[in-house]
């Protein structure tokens, strides 16, 4: 499959092998993934540890969204966002809080009633994560 979107997810309990691009994405210490558009991944479940409560979020953005930002170009920096990276990131509790706020203020300004303002206050939400914690390194 291909996301023609980033993709920043969050896992509990995923019973799947994820493949990205030619190798095996490793979720056995990390539990925060990342994605650039139009890079191939595939997923297999993993029988032996199916459980009915899989946990999580996905945040897709198109790059479109970024476009004329200055997200649009620091975003190439994050290296997690690259093949290079084959393993999920592990997050501590309280970075987990903060990466699970930031989400929620996104979805909230995106539910509610989106003006003018809105692609400002998303991105500022983002830029505000802290992804530059050397996380992955």
């Amino acid at each position: 499959m291909v996301f023609d979107f980033y993709c920043i997810s969050l896992k509990r309990n995923f019973n799947l092998n994820l493949k990205y691009g030619q190798q095996r994405y490793d979720f056995d210490e990390g539990i925060l993934y990342f994605m650039s558009p139009n890079q191939v991944f595939g997923m297999e479940q993993d029988v032996a540890g199916v459980s009915n409560e899989v946990r999580g979020w996905m945040l897709l953005i198109h790059p479109d969204f970024l476009w004329n930002t200055p997200l649009a170009k620091s975003i190439k920096k994050y290296e997690f966002f690259g093949y290079s990276v084959n393993e999920a990131l592990f997050l501590s509790d309280k970075e987990e809080a903060i990466i699970v706020g930031i989400l929620q203020n996104i979805q909230q300004e995106y539910q509610g009633n989106m003006d003018k303002f809105s692609q400002h206050i998303i991105i500022n939400q983002l830029e505000a994560a802290p992804f530059d914690l050397n996380w992955g390194k």
